[in-house]
């Protein structure tokens, strides 16, 4: 799976951050990132099935669970072409991309990090998760609860103010006016280069299972 090599690429990747290295050490990149994401993918597989047989977890060097190393430097003010970490999503199937209920592993030198949740629903989402929240308030709270204990955070943006039709004395109003809902945390870079790694992975993912659970709920997805 993934050893000292793979920080090691990412971190050259970092100070030279253009096409021409990146081509010059395609075979690096194959042999220490992708190579070592595929493996995780597949060995991943059955324990992600056995989260959810509603998540997928596709072993692709292209439009599978791992994410692209190319930036897309379109509307960024960052050129730089390339990550520089390992992103990896296994999403739920009715999901088109990154917004989508899902599990995540990211791997850089500055961070390591698992979540789980949803990254910026769009509007429609956005409020019958809300909506959801308001009705059945206590398997949420049961939920972070969970993620509490087990060392998870609810991370990401919110509104400064109440959303529209909430009152700014609700119970949950902090909650309500979350505009991400991902379960954050941190890990040392260690733990994803030891061999127990896949199995780490899926003991941690299990506690954020209830916030799977009620988010797919809210949105009406099987889970």
């Amino acid at each position: 799976m993934f050893n000292d090599n793979t920080f090691a690429f990412l971190n050259e990747l970092a100070q030279n951050n253009d096409r021409e290295w990146f081509k010059a050490n395609q075979t690096r990149y194959e042999e220490n990132v992708r190579t070592p994401a595929l493996n995780l993918i597949e060995a991943m597989a059955p324990g992600i099935r056995n989260l959810s047989p509603k998540l997928l977890a596709v072993a692709k060097k292209v439009g599978g669970s791992l994410m692209r190393v190319q930036r897309d430097t379109r509307f960024s003010h960052n050129k730089q072409p390339y990550k520089t970490n390992v992103g990896i999503q296994f999403r739920h199937f009715l999901g088109k991309d990154v917004h989508a209920p899902g599990l995540y592993l990211h791997l850089a030198n500055d961070e390591c990090f698992l979540g789980a949740g949803m990254w910026r629903p769009e509007g429609k989402a956005l409020n019958a998760i809300r909506h959801c929240m308001d009705e059945n308030p206590n398997a949420y709270k049961k939920a972070l609860t969970t993620l509490t204990a087990a060392g998870f955070e609810l991370t990401g943006e919110s509104l400064q103010r109440p959303p529209r039709g909430y009152d700014k004395n609700h119970p949950l109003i902090e909650e309500l006016k979350r505009k991400d809902f991902i379960a954050f945390k941190n890990f040392d870079r260690q733990i994803a280069t030891s061999t127990d790694f896949p199995d780490w992975l899926l003991s941690q993912w299990q506690h954020t299972q209830p916030l799977m659970h009620y988010l797919c709920f809210a949105l009406e997805l099987d889970y």
